[in-house]
């Protein structure tokens, strides 16, 4: 197996945004490697403020998007407020475009080994389960992706196994 030098974790700043965090950074820690926090603001609420601007509504595009860049830092600065990474092995990267294409580019970009992100439960299918970002990363990344499950998604999921 390959050395893992570099994990990213990737965050939506959800309510799931803490655990998922902790996990990657628990393995950062335990395997030595740095750890990148990235999150992405997707193109498509920009393009949706755009529009809104142009019917004559007060918004900024710029402005919205510095705000929210300024909102995921000080989110990234409370997740990670209990870490026990250096300064240098922890990295936050906020930037605009389609969530899972910015975050593949970032794998190459930044040479990273391995990717953990939470799953998002949309329905009660068992084939339907992950996040569409998830799912795109899953089937495109050209490193490891770890899956991570919170309690509640574990007990959800266990029940579904029939063990008789």
């Amino acid at each position: 197996m390959d050395e893992i030098k570099k994990i990213l974790v990737a965050l939506g700043f959800s309510d799931y945004a803490q655990g998922i965090f902790n996990y990657a950074d628990m393995l950062a820690d335990k395997l030595g490697a740095e750890l990148i926090v990235a999150n992405i603001i997707n193109s498509r609420d920009v393009e949706a403020v755009t529009v809104i601007k142009n019917m004559g509504y007060d918004l900024d595009p710029e402005r919205y998007i510095k705000e929210i860049k300024e909102e995921r830092r000080k989110a990234f600065e409370e997740v990670s407020k209990n870490t026990t990474l250096a300064g240098d092995s922890l990295k936050l990267i906020v930037q605009v475009g389609n969530p899972a294409d910015e975050l593949l580019k970032i794998i190459v970009r930044e040479n990273v080994d391995a990717v953990v992100m939470g799953v998002k439960g949309r329905t009660d299918l068992e084939h339907i389960f992950i996040g569409s970002v998830a799912e795109k990363l899953f089937r495109r990344s050209p490193v490891t992706v770890i899956s991570y499950r919170d309690e509640k998604n574990r007990e959800r999921l266990a029940k579904r196994i029939d063990v008789t």
